[in-house]
């Protein structure tokens, strides 16, 4: 049985189009037949690597008489939340509002007119725990929705109205941000386990980032304390897949022991900047390891002969989490033999018990051991576990996690030198430029051939900062011009121009009851605090006026925004301490393209860099490259070695 999911790109639709559930794509044909049939609509959102929402459909979309109550008392929509973020954020607004909190799947029951009375995120099939059966709910729902719908009504506009009325703008308190925010990570910090708070433990590399600039900036050991303790405890733990590389989504437990085990591109990018950036600072090279490696796996298994990267792997392998990534004792030793798998076993803490529900997940926690080379026990291990059970790849193309793929490319390059990682981003650039560009419009996803229709303020404002980081690490005048042309656009398409900021989707072509502005920097920062730093970098770059009031406006409707937890708006004060504090600008003088690739493999990791061959301004000290470098409003004098 087919439903009309059959013909979607999504691959996570696509998980769902042999489903008994008459499902529909989000679609006017949906909303138009809940409306003729006067049913209520049930959505649900997800994504394709999301182990609870395989849990929910295996337990009650695949089911026949659950599906016959769907099908009777609802229209049932599927939405890929990676290629509408649109609907995610606002019906996740809508799921907190409800709950107080909010997750995937993600269970929304509302009006044909897309107006919210009740959700949820995942419900089993039976009540349990509180928390009401699946089928129980829609039944109910059901016979209010025939009996009382008037008082269902009443809930959705509240709740509407309750989430439009949050957006308003006020006035910005004075505070010191920045201190606030330190304040709060010292407060929340483990300083036994490293990171934050207690279980779970997301990765969250933008606070690190944001921790090591304000120590870099204000030589503050405590800081980068905290930062290197928990970058150090993730490449030990379980989060980091010792064997075939790469992190995990998140640490289940306080340890970074046990991760949700599903892969996403975006978690590694960010924490492949995150580790570039700590080798940077500290020249501790087991940062860079991380970071190559991660990078490795990501060319290795997450990247398409074209060059794009794929969105994610999944946690699950035969309907159980994590047993692509689990071992047992007796594995071990079959694998690599008696000896050596002892050895192994030993350093990795595998033992008969198992340290995870019977088995094993590899790790470096008891033994702290960095140093020792297990690399021929690694790749034996790694050829046995492709073999023993495969990995659902979600392969399709996401523009804005594609763009902090390149960034950190591009980066990982400045610190490691390696032309591989560059070329890497230069080709992922060029696979964007190809099919999920139009001109100075672009696209949010593409997969076999077939691109979405829509774009978002995340898609723009994440090529942006792309396009910014391989012009630092090309010095391609190109690249600029083309970041310079996307933000431009993207102040044109999504910015409030009366009371600040950017809506998520256009300003002026929102389908659903209200357009956000997201601010919250989560699990990735938020497209205004991407943005934030774009009109910051761009300014420093061009010195063009429109980026400084751009980015001015920007910056004071961030600082209310972030006023109450600016713990959680990271990316946002990176820009700012960047905004405040400028990096060095450098003027490099060079004859021709010889000089051109020598520069560009001494570009250092932060900073504001323009090359020119024209020297009537900047004349060529003893007729070698030259460098000019200005410093909080202060230049040195020229030379022809840079520090």
């Amino acid at each position: 049985m087919n439903n009309r999911l059959k013909n979607s790109v999504s691959p996570y639709l696509l998980q769902h189009a042999d489903n008994p559930v008459n499902w529909y794509p989000w679609c006017k044909e949906a909303l138009d037949k809940a409306k003729s049939e006067d049913k209520p609509i049930f959505l649900s959102i997800g994504y394709s690597t999301c182990h609870w929402c395989h849990v929910m459909a295996h337990e009650s979309f695949e089911n026949e008489e659950t599906a016959e109550i769907l099908n009777q008392y609802f229209i049932s929509i599927k939405v890929d939340r990676e290629e509408r973020p649109d609907i995610d954020s606002v019906y996740m607004s809508v799921c907190q509002a409800f709950t107080g909190s909010g997750g995937w799947p993600m269970s929304i029951f509302m009006t044909w007119d897309k107006k919210p009375f009740f959700a949820g995120t995942y419900f089993p099939p039976k009540s349990r725990y509180g928390i009401p059966g699946f089928s129980d709910l829609l039944v109910a729902i059901a016979k209010q929705w025939n009996n009382n719908r008037s008082e269902l009504i009443q809930s959705a506009s509240h709740v509407v109205s309750h989430l439009k009325n949050t957006q308003s703008v006020n006035n910005v308190k004075k505070e010191n941000l920045i201190n606030k925010a330190l304040k709060i990570f010292s407060e929340n910090f483990d300083t036994v386990n490293g990171g934050f708070g207690s279980a779970p433990k997301f990765p969250t590399p933008h606070n690190l980032l944001f921790l090591m600039m304000y120590a870099k900036q204000n030589n503050n050991s405590d800081a980068l304390k905290m930062a290197e303790k928990t970058l150090l405890q993730m490449r030990k733990g379980g989060i980091f897949d010792h064997i075939g590389y790469g992190f995990s989504r998140y640490s289940t437990d306080k340890y970074y022991l046990a991760p949700h085990f599903e892969k996403m591109l975006y978690d590694n990018a960010l924490l492949i900047i995150a580790y570039s950036a700590a080798y940077n600072i500290t020249n501790n090279k087991i940062y860079l390891d991380t970071a190559e490696k991660t990078a490795n796996y990501i060319l290795r298994e997450m990247t398409s002969a074209d060059g794009g990267f794929y969105s994610a792997q999944d946690a699950d392998s035969d309907r159980v989490e994590g047993k692509y990534y689990t071992f047992t004792l007796d594995e071990v030793i079959h694998v690599l033999g008696k000896e050596s798998g002892k050895r192994f076993a030993k350093v990795f803490d595998v033992t008969e018990k198992g340290n995870f529900e019977g088995v094993n997940i590899i790790n470096l926690l008891k033994s702290n051991d960095l140093t020792s080379d297990f690399s021929n026990e690694l790749k034996k291990l790694y050829d046995y576990r492709k073999n023993r059970t495969k990995l659902h790849l979600d392969d399709k193309i996401l523009l804005s996690w594609n763009s902090m793929m390149i960034a950190a490319m591009s980066i990982l390059y400045r610190v490691s030198h390696n032309e591989i990682y560059l070329n890497s981003a230069v080709k992922a650039q060029q696979f964007i430029e190809k099919n999920l560009c139009d001109d100075s419009r672009i696209y949010t996803s593409w997969r076999e051939g077939n691109r979405s229709e829509n774009s978002f303020l995340d898609d723009y404002a994440y090529y942006i900062s792309a396009l910014i980081e391989l012009y630092n690490s090309t010095l391609n005048n190109s690249y600029l011009e083309k970041a310079e042309k996307f933000c431009d656009e993207a102040v044109r398409l999504f910015s409030d121009k009366k009371d600040g900021g950017f809506y998520l989707a256009k300003s002026d072509d929102t389908e659903l009851f209200m357009n956000p502005k997201e601010v919250y920097d989560g699990a990735i920062p938020s497209g205004n605090s991407v943005m934030a730093y774009n009109l910051v970098r761009l300014y420093q770059l061009t010195d063009d006026e429109k980026y400084h009031e751009f980015a001015e406006k920007q910056l004071k409707f961030l600082s209310y925004q972030a006023n109450d937890y600016p713990a959680g708006h990271c990316m946002f004060l990176i820009a700012k301490i960047m905004y405040e504090n400028p990096p060095e600008h450098i003027t490099v003088i060079i004859k021709n393209n010889l000089d051109f690739e020598s520069v560009k493999k001494h570009i250092p990791f932060l900073a504001n860099v323009l090359i020119t061959n024209k020297n009537e301004k900047y004349p060529l000290l003893n007729n070698k490259i030259t460098y000019y470098v200005c410093k909080n409003n202060t230049c040195l004098p020229p030379t022809n070695i840079l520090h």
